[in-house]
């Protein structure tokens, strides 16, 4: 029951991102860029989110079950890192590209 659960959640969060990818696609904007990747950015936390509940929903015990977690927090740390190290390489090009054109 509780995996048919997660699977009717991700095929709606599904749908959600692919209705909002096709919105941004259909919005010329400066900042559509960066909103694409903060989308894509969501998108990957929510399917490693319900990868992770998978997992939870065939641990054998509390032990597994806590391992599994530290795990996952782990790994989601890692990759908010990654994030905002990409993020803030690009906004410092950007500004880099904006202050080039005003000398």
């Amino acid at each position: 029951m509780a995996e048919k659960a997660i699977e009717q959640a991700e095929r709606a969060f599904s749908m959600f991102f692919d209705a909002a990818n096709k919105s941004l696609a259909s919005i010329p904007h400066p900042a559509t860029e960066a909103s694409k990747q903060a989308l894509s950015f969501a998108e990957q936390n929510m399917k490693a989110s319900f990868d992770h509940a998978r997992k939870l929903v065939h641990a054998a015990d509390l032990q597994e079950t806590m391992q599994l977690q530290s795990e996952f927090l782990k790994s989601q740390f890692t990759n908010a890192g990654e994030h905002m190290k990409k993020v803030t390489g690009e906004m410092v090009s950007a500004a880099r590209d904006a202050s080039k054109g005003k000398l």
